[in-house]
């Protein structure tokens, strides 16, 4: 599981302003809010799901390369 800056996410602009402005600015914060995401101001129930597509996009992107390194 990826741990820090949340910079690598492809999110659409209001997304990038109300995590900012909430201080969700890691990988480890988002997580955390990631069932309440909805709540936040400036996000709605559609974009606090693809937030939640994407960070699951990159969970498994990470976990798919850990199982390349240890199987080689």
């Amino acid at each position: 599981m990826r741990r820090g800056p949340i910079a690598g996410l492809r999110l659409s602009f209001q997304a990038w302003k109300a995590l900012r402005r909430e201080g969700i600015t890691t990988l480890d914060r988002l997580r955390a809010n990631a069932d309440q995401i909805h709540t936040l101001p400036g996000i709605g129930r559609k974009t606090a799901q693809l937030i939640r597509d994407e960070l699951a996009r990159i969970e498994f992107r990470d976990e798919q390369s850990w199982l390349r390194r240890t199987t080689i």
